[in-house]
């Protein structure tokens, strides 16, 4: 954690504030100082509280009190050592009696700690916003641990304590000074001072408390949003994502706890999809071997497919489908679209030229055999995203938007957008490849051939997105080409 900086304007503010109520309630309320007058106690609050003032800004404002987030220890200390001295010269000057005097240093004390405790919940709050604008949070605990509920509880019972031997001492004092003036009684004025005096120390009290309260909720919210924010990003996918650790204290420690557990899901998350990616490798490997289609084709293939549910992600229709994490999983799945040419016959898949029409009806079933493979995995393995998509790509990248594909004869958007972006990307890469039947085909020829299948072959949409991201097909056309089967 960055040390915390010193806030000068703020502490000024607070100092004045403070001696404004001293002096107030010194010079207008307390209804036994009567050897002093409104002047004198306004003069001599001036003096103290400008001497504290100096001596925090000049003296104090690097102590490691501070660095480490204590304003509320130093400030009551600060306090409370100037209030002996003051209590001394009331004393000695004025003859102010003991319970005056203990008065004046639980008052002064009280004061430290209040303001000392809104200046430690404001840096904090600036500590945070600054670490938050810079991205520069701890995701692992570190310092000694600072408990925020005994820090709370701490902080009320310091309270009640103060704020009830104020009030006796108040309720003390006044009555004895009632019972050595009974005309104060006579004439009303004594019970007025009375109220007035308890009625004001709540207020004034309650003012802080009020503040404190209002700093500490704000500081509990920011903490909690921005932990909020980063499950967030985990829920959607994004699992290197952790939840920022601000402070040693409850909030940090199951923060830190729930970044442990996402480093273990993490590593086993790796580890699944290291495993996934072996099987499709072995199984597109596999595939591969028995067609003359290559390598670079399922690279090319799966690249497609990448951009265009990219771009399609864009548009509020596939905003939540396609997720950073789906369009992975059709980039990954991709390779496995002709899986199912393992069960077709060497005589078929090898032949040089063009397929009787029952030749063509043994290829075909390649769509359901590849997705009966995938759906035996699924059932040996359990069902997961990978195998679902994988098998609906398989199944689904020969059906045509206007029905007349195979293997269901599927139509529109009854076909999963999967087979939908496959078709368009198989499709584009066979006619850019050279074949046995046939030369490789310029991009522009390509296109135009994808053009007249639009609403016919394509989804529309799916097209719209071609047409946009056709620089980026071409672009990995040329990138993973094979030798000399690529047109020019």
């Amino acid at each position: 954690m960055v040390k915390t900086n010193y806030n000068a304007p703020l502490t000024f503010q607070l100092y004045l504030a403070a001696a404004f109520f001293f002096g107030t309630y010194g010079g207008r309320v307390c209804p036994m100082l009567s050897t002093l007058n409104v002047y004198e106690v306004i003069s001599h609050c001036a003096v103290v509280f400008s001497f504290i003032f100096v001596v925090r800004h000049f003296i104090l404002s690097t102590h490691p009190l501070i660095a480490r987030n204590q304003h509320a220890k130093l400030d009551t200390l600060l306090f409370t050592a100037v209030s002996i001295p003051f209590a001394a010269y009331y004393n000695l000057q004025y003859d102010f009696t003991l319970d005056s005097n203990i008065k004046v240093l639980f008052g002064m004390a009280l004061f430290g700690f209040l303001t000392g405790f809104i200046l430690q919940l404001q840096s904090k709050l600036s500590q945070f916003d600054s670490l938050r604008k810079q991205q520069r949070f701890d995701f692992e605990l570190s310092g000694q641990r600072q408990s925020m509920v005994k820090q709370m509880i701490s902080m009320m019972i310091a309270l009640l304590i103060t704020l009830t031997t104020i009030l006796t001492m108040v309720a003390v004092k006044d009555i004895y000074w009632l019972e050595q003036n009974p005309e104060q009684i006579s004439n009303g004025l004594g019970k007025i001072s009375f109220i007035k005096e308890l009625v004001y120390i709540a207020l004034v009290i309650g003012g802080y408390v009020v503040a404190i309260m209002v700093l500490w909720t704000r500081l509990m919210q920011k903490i909690l949003f921005s932990q909020e924010h980063a499950l967030l990003e985990v829920t959607q996918g994004k699992i290197a994502h952790r939840l920022p650790v601000f402070q040693h204290d409850e909030l940090g420690s199951m923060a830190c706890l729930t970044n442990q557990m996402l480093d273990s899901l993490q590593v086993s998350q790796d580890e699944i999809k290291t495993t996934r990616d072996v099987a499709i490798v072995s199984l597109s490997a596999l595939a591969e071997s028995r067609d003359n289609e290559t390598g670079a084709h399922i690279m090319r293939t799966q690249e497609y497919v990448k951009v265009l549910a990219e771009y399609l992600s864009q548009l509020d229709q596939y905003r939540l489908l396609l997720t950073p994490n789906y369009i992975e999983l059709l980039y990954k799945s991709a390779p496995l679209h002709d899986v199912g040419k393992v069960g077709v016959p060497d005589s078929v898949l090898l032949k040089p030229g063009k397929l009787t029409d029952e030749e063509f009806e043994t290829m075909k079933g390649h769509a359901e055999i590849g997705a009966q493979a995938l759906s035996i995995a699924e059932k040996q393995l359990g069902s997961s995203s990978f195998l679902r998509v994988a098998k609906e790509i398989a199944l689904t990248h020969h059906e045509k938007w206007d029905g007349s594909g195979y293997p269901n004869q599927l139509s529109g958007e009854d076909i999963p957008l999967s087979g939908r972006l496959m078709a368009l990307a198989d499709v584009y890469d066979a006619l850019i490849s050279k074949r046995v039947y046939k030369p490789a085909f310029s991009h522009d020829k390509a296109k135009s051939i994808i053009l007249e299948g639009n609403g016919k072959h394509f989804d529309p949409q799916v097209v719209d997105a071609f047409l946009a991201v056709e620089a980026q097909f071409q672009r990995i056309a040329h990138q993973y080409q094979d030798a000399q089967n690529i047109a020019a």
